[in-house]
């Protein structure tokens, strides 16, 4: 039998916090034919931080640059910072059958889900509101002004979630049961026929 798969785009957002860095990682760590979209943004690295394997770090000159070259598949401004999707992070690898996925926050993926419907979207919501603010206080990378800035944005993303196609609940210290709900999404998907081509083989001619 001949398979062939076009590339499947995975856009997974949620709020600030909720762990769909975590679990994003968890799935292009355990399945080799999930490749990560490296976002562009305005903001600085935080400490670890590399360039281009995290984001591709850059000026607002630069980003208006390339917002002017049409060269985002969506972009948007989040917590004060601009962020966004190259194409060429994107296209041509979903051409070579890979499947990608991006990290994104609700305004960019909102805007992927308009212009390229049939990808995967996938909105992952913390248990409550209270532990949501207890996981950014808890890894110590924002002041209290900016836990306030996300909270509130994770409010306006919350109210957004019935726009995606699945939505997965990611308790705290559950992480892998929230992976394996992730996972068997991309397993389903994958076998969805807009995107999986199998040539049956006709033994009887």
């Amino acid at each position: 039998m001949v398979e062939r798969r076009k590339g499947m785009l995975i856009v997974l957002s949620g709020p600030s916090g909720a762990g769909k860095g975590t679990l994003g990682e968890m799935l292009r760590a355990k399945d080799k034919k999930v490749v990560f979209s490296v976002s562009a943004t305005t903001r600085k690295p935080r400490s670890g931080e590399t360039d281009g394997v995290h984001y591709h770090f850059m000026t607002e000159e630069r980003f208006e640059e390339l917002v002017a070259q049409d060269a985002f598949v969506e972009y948007a401004t989040v917590h004060g910072n601009r962020y966004g999707t190259l194409k060429s992070e994107v296209l041509e690898r979903l051409e070579r059958g890979q499947d990608v996925l991006l990290d994104i926050d609700t305004q960019g993926a909102l805007q992927v889900m308009e212009r390229m419907p049939d990808c995967v979207s996938v909105f992952i919501l913390p248990q409550s509101f209270k532990e949501l603010r207890a996981r950014l206080t808890a890894r110590n990378t924002e002041g209290q002004e900016e836990i306030d800035l996300r909270m509130r944005n994770a409010r306006r993303e919350v109210s957004e979630m019935n726009r995606y196609r699945y939505l997965i609940v990611n308790r705290t210290g559950h992480a892998a049961a929230a992976y394996r709900t992730l996972r068997q999404i991309v397993l389903s998907e994958r076998q969805r026929s807009s995107r999986y081509f199998p040539e049956v083989e006709d033994d009887e001619k």
